[in-house]
């Protein structure tokens, strides 16, 4: 099993998570990391996997490859999709 794609403060990256990306509300579409996932194997082949993150106010979907993450400070946790915001 690949390993989870994590935030930079640690937590796993899941699709509908609400996060801050740009100083921006914005929302997971999608963490990809494993072959075996048919809807975003594309993703792990191309890219090695990564993180596709929609802000609709602003840029629309943004992807970040796996190997890009650790560079991206800007992409912060905020709350899960079924947690209430915690700040």
């Amino acid at each position: 099993m690949p390993e989870p794609l994590c935030y930079l403060s640690g937590e796993e990256i899941r699709k509908g998570d609400r996060v801050r990306f740009h100083r921006q509300a914005a929302v997971i579409e999608f963490a990809a990391a494993d072959l075996n996932d048919p809807d975003h194997a594309w993703f792990v082949q191309q890219y090695g996997g990564g993180v596709m993150v929609q802000d609709p106010s602003v840029f629309g979907l943004c992807f970040v490859p796996v190997d890009q993450l650790k560079n991206y400070e800007d992409l912060e946790f905020i709350a899960r999709a079924d947690e209430e915001p915690s700040q």
